[in-house]
């Protein structure tokens, strides 16, 4: 169909010619289009051109951001991408979105069927192409609006998100109140160098080594290594993040996000609990340490409430209320209230470094504060652990100041480009945040000694003798707080660091900046962790905390949670107990965020976004161990029976594959086979989508195999495609397993040649070959669809229900869809009724009976099979197949309780002499059985009875040339040829006696018997119709037990040599 087409963009040309079928101009740009330069905003993200396209025909328009490629322009027909009309598009990073991306929209590539079939329709239906832009999602989809919240969300960049959030989230209480404890405790060193070598994991060893340096006595610089320390578990870990971060979309769910998609959900759903549980309790510890301050205030004012402790547990809940209050208001409350704590922060570390310089006051001084003095840096140079405290126990206590730095990857959906803000973001903060910390331990340990009175009454002249202390050299004894308790210095006072800064309140405020903004930012990140983790169903019973509200999705319901546990650990209200609870929780975390990125490099995962480390690994040590297989000579001892089951979908012939995994299950391998009929183009569609179906219905049920399927023109092309392409190096199928054909008398007669034709291509491939029978038949599917269609009655009924509730509610629109679903549920009854009678036609008691039996026999290979006896009639040597397969029934929990019978056929005078033999040979392949028998008259004429009904059964299919004239004869072999001729069956006479004869032999003796194994007929090629040995293999195993028939390819699977 021609149509016209005007390529020109915009300008007055294009406005006015004429287009039967659509007009693309430029929006906001000028005629002449030359691609701008990309312009990236904090995100990173650059903006690129947008369309829009006025659907002229339709009276609509639309316009899409980024939709098409600069160098593209478009036809009405096809897209002309460098210069040629094509379907294909260029290379862009919509086509690898997910549907729900949050960074921008998922456009469909045109699939391949569209690129490579005829090209019958318009460009306009082909996915990803112009009609494809409604949604972008490659096709109109009517139902579904474009987001109009989309543009309202609250996005950070990597400042605001990471490195404002990180900082706020480091220097918290630890820094104000906790940071001089620790340097009187541990004193202070030249640890300058450690910070430097803290980004390469060997400086662990490092520390380690220069701790213990003195008979095991750790010396110097004690508060500088623990610093140090947990700058080197955080910078690792900050680099470890960064290198997962990038590695794929990071979405909301911070460090469980980064966990559970690099090493898996194992491991992320146990550290996501864990996680979040840490921040929530790390909520409590910041309020604690903001309350101790307004405690320690309003005890100087002597204006306590009650008491100390309890003041603290008061202040504390109204904190953590108010806090409550802020961030559940929204993300962008929160971030503004962060930038303000940020700027108050700052000045008070500034105003502590300005009061290190400022001259100390005599009151000062009686407080253990007397500026920079070389004498007090020595003497806070080495450690003076007191109170049971240990390099350790103080490391614990210090360590939560260091775990804000996954406070900008915990809000990772809150982030305009996780990808970039993260790592810049989180290694700046470390950077910054350590040098802060080292410099604030150093000044405050050269400034302020360890124990002081307070009292301006205790100095000493300069002629008095001292007793070696810093102190005392710079005229103050402070020798009583040897003996009694003293309120200042390093190791009595927790607000040293605003007596020694330059304006006292400042320090104050600082403190509460501190605390209050990391508190903030646990109370921020605690819900969204557990929110991700409960989003993702990991713990079934955890999914009504994973709903959001707003336009930001705001867990809300995560939010109270966490208020309550920061309540209860609030309630401790002591800061040196809270602290070291949540070490260990922040440091499984980080040991596995490390682990994760040690993981995916160790297990060669490649730069790309290929799904976590563990299935990398499992994908890279199930490859070598198969490439590892080809170098293993073949042998007998190591042979397997690996199937292929020619189930058709796996859950039609659940007695075929259940019996298959019988002897294969942790064994050897197991593919169910199905192949699909049809024309081409629908066969492969409904088989692609079978794949994925069909395997996760395999895993759901845990049945151990796969599933492969093929097209083909018929049964027959199928199954010889799977036979010589089916499997992996040495994982390939030795054995053909196959349903009896139960319906061969009123098959079609092409059917009955291509199943005959199966078991001679299986043997012209060398496959052994094992045939089940059971009497009420292997396949169920017509059962299955019946249940389907009685399933989705039942669900009509309950829309139906609720129509009518709906319909009292809301008037006419409930009756509408009433209308609606009565016509549906009626329709899908008549269908029912219909496909009822046309699948089974017999009674409705007979169908109901025959039903149950059928689907009470397609699952007795699941039970438990009892005491009983499994008969192997082992007639031909075919290599050992035949007692192989019985032999590794009878070793599985189902069948242990059968014992193994074995029937030879021999000669009547020597049946003892051939029963000894049998015994010697199964004794050296050390098969254990309850009977040998060994059967004389298996080559006897059968007995009339049993011959006139072998007769009665090939009536239908033979010729009967002999009894008409040859020209007669002749017509009738060319219209007929799959007909038994009197010739063949003259030529294998006494190879039909001894199927009949065997079928009475069985009836006299495995009447009884569990399940029987019975060597298989081969059919010359050529020679024997196919319908002559569907007749022998009928008359075989007929009225039995299940039946086995199997032949084995000839060649040994069985030995007695290493």
């Amino acid at each position: 169909m021609d149509r016209d087409f005007n390529s020109s963009f915009g300008g007055e040309a294009g406005a006015g010619a004429p287009c039967s079928r659509f007009h693309v101009r430029l929006v906001d740009e000028p005629p002449e289009y030359e691609p701008p330069p990309l312009a990236a905003g904090e995100d990173g993200v650059s903006h690129v051109q947008r369309f829009e396209f006025g659907f002229q025909n339709r009276g609509d328009s639309l316009r899409a951001d980024g939709l098409y490629h600069p160098c593209d322009t478009f036809s009405s027909s096809y897209l002309k991408t460098f210069g040629h009309n094509t379907a294909d598009r260029v290379p862009r990073i919509d086509f690898y979105r997910n549907t729900g991306s949050l960074s921008g929209g998922k456009i469909n590539r045109p699939s391949l069927a569209d690129l490579h079939e005829d090209l019958k329709g318009d460009i306009l239906s082909i996915p990803g192409t112009v009609d494809g832009v409604a949604n972008g999602d490659g096709a109109v989809d009517a139902g579904r609006k474009p987001s109009e919240n989309k543009d309202e969300l609250v996005r950070f960049g990597w400042i605001k998100g990471v490195l404002v959030r990180c900082m706020l989230n480091i220097w918290g209480v630890m820094l104000f109140i906790r940071l001089s404890w620790i340097v009187g405790q541990a004193g202070i060193g030249l640890g300058v160098v450690l910070i430097l070598l803290a980004t390469v994991v060997t400086s662990i060893t490092g520390l380690s080594t220069s701790a213990i340096s003195t008979n095991g006595c750790v010396r110097g610089g004690l508060g500088v290594v623990i610093i140090s320390l947990s700058s080197v578990v955080t910078v690792l870990t900050g680099i470890s993040m960064s290198a997962i971060c990038t590695n794929g979309v990071v979405r909301g769910g911070g460090a469980y996000y980064l966990i559970s998609r690099s090493l898996g959900p194992e491991f992320g759903g146990s550290i996501g609990l864990i996680f979040s549980f840490a921040n929530a309790v790390a909520v409590a510890m910041y309020v604690v340490g903001f309350a101790e301050t307004v405690v320690d205030i309003l005890k100087e004012n002597n204006v306590l409430m009650v008491d100390p402790i309890s003041d603290i547990r008061i202040v504390g809940c109204i904190t953590v209320v108010v806090l409550l209050g802020i961030t559940v208001a929204g993300m962008e409350w929160e971030t503004k209230a962060q930038v303000v704590l940020l700027i108050i922060l700052l000045i008070g570390i500034a105003n502590f470094f300005i009061g290190t310089v400022i001259r100390s006051t005599i009151e000062k001084r009686s407080k253990g504060f007397f500026n920079y003095q070389a004498q007090v840096f020595v003497e806070n140079f080495g450690p003076s652990f007191r109170d049971g405290e240990s390099f350790f126990s103080v490391f614990a206590i210090f360590f939560p100041a260091a775990t804000g730095i996954l406070a900008g990857a915990n809000i990772s959906g809150d982030l305009k480009d996780p990808q970039a803000a993260i790592p810049k973001g989180t290694m700046l903060a470390i950077f910054v945040t350590a040098l802060t910390y080292i410099a604030v331990a150093i000044c405050i340990g050269a400034t302020v000694v360890r124990d002081a009175t307070g009292s301006v009454n205790d100095t000493i002249s300069a002629l008095t003798s001292c007793n070696g202390s810093a102190a005392c050299t710079l005229g103050y004894d402070f020798s009583g707080c040897n003996t009694q308790m003293c309120n200042f210095g390093l190791m009595n006072n927790f607000q040293v660091m605003s007596m020694v800064s330059g304006f006292g309140p400042l320090i104050t405020a600082g403190i509460f900046s501190a605390t209050l903004s990391s508190a903030l930012a646990s109370l921020v990140s605690a819900p969204k962790i557990f929110q991700a983790l409960c989003k993702d169903n990991i713990y079934k019973g955890l999914y009504f905390f994973g709903k959001g509200y707003g336009k930001n999705n705001e867990p809300i319901r995560s939010y109270i949670l966490t208020f309550f546990i920061a309540v209860a650990f609030i309630l401790i209200a002591e800061l040196n107990t809270i602290a070291p609870v949540i070490s260990n929780f922040f440091l499984a975390s980080y040991a596995l965020i490390n682990f994760s990125c040690f993981h995916a490099s160790y297990s060669k995962s490649p730069e790309v976004n290929w799904g976590s480390s563990a299935q990398a690994m499992s994908y890279v040590t199930a490859l070598q161990d198969a490439l590892s297989l080809t170098g293993v000579n073949d042998h007998i001892k190591n042979f397997r029976p690996q199937c292929i089951v020619l189930t058709g979908s796996p859950k039609s012939r659940p007695a075929l594959l259940d019996l298959t995994l019988s002897f294969t299950k942790n064994f050897s391998l197991c593919i169910c086979s199905q192949v699909f009929m049809g024309p081409r183009k629908q066969t492969v569609s409904d088989m692609n989508l079978s794949m994925d179906n069909y395997q996760q219905w395999l895993s759901r049920n845990k049945k151990k195999a796969f599933y492969a399927a093929v097209a083909g023109d018929n049964l027959r092309d199928g199954v010889k495609c799977l036979l010589q392409a089916s499997g992996l190096g040495r994982m390939k199928p030795n054995t053909l397993v196959i349903g009896y054909k139960r319906d061969w008398r009123t098959a079609n007669p092409q059917d009955v040649e291509n199943y005959v034709g199966i078991l001679h291509d299986a043997f012209d491939f060398e496959y052994g070959l094992i045939i089940l029978r059971i009497s009420q038949g292997l396949d169920i599917s017509r059962i299955l669809q019946i249940q389907e269609e009685l399933q989705r009655k039942e669900e009509e009924k309950i829309a139906l229900e609720a129509a009518k509730k709906d319909e009292q509610e809301h008037g006419k629109q409930g009756l509408r869809s009433l209308k609606f679903l009565n016509k549906a549920v009626k329709y899908s009854s008549n269908t029912l009724a219909v496909n009822a009678q046309k699948d089974f036609k017999i009674s409705a008691g007979h169908a109901a009976d025959f039903n149950q039996r059928l689907l009470e026999a397609s699952t007795r290979f699941q039970m438990n099979q009892g005491k009983g006896t499994i008969d192997v009639w082992w007639l031909f040597d075919d290599g050992g197949l035949t007692i192989l397969i019985p032999y590794l029934l009878t070793i599985r929990k189902k069948w242990c309780g059968c014992k193994l019978r074995i029937f030879i056929g021999g000669k009547l005078d020597s049946i003892n002499e051939e029963k000894r033999a049998m015994a010697a040979l199964l004794g050296k392949f050390r098969i254990q059985c309850a009977d040998i028998k060994v059967i004389g008259d298996i080559n006897m004429k059968p007995s009339k009875e049993s011959w006139k009904r072998f007769e009665e059964l090939i009536e239908p299919y033979q010729l009967h040339e002999g009894s008409k004239d040859p020209a007669t004869a002749e017509i009738l072999l060319k219209e007929h040829p799959w007909k038994i001729t009197d010739a063949e069956l003259e030529r294998f006479k006494d190879k039909t006696y001894r199927q009949v004869k065997l079928n009475e032999l069985l009836q006299e003796n495995s009447r009884s018997a569990n399940i029987i194994v019975v060597s298989l007929p081969i059919a010359r090629k050529e020679a024997v119709s196919s319908y002559l040995y569907m007749a022998w293999l009928e008359i075989l195993s007929r009225n039995l037990p299940p039946v086995i028939m199997i032949r084995g390819n000839q060649k040994n699977v069985l030995t007695f040599y290493s």
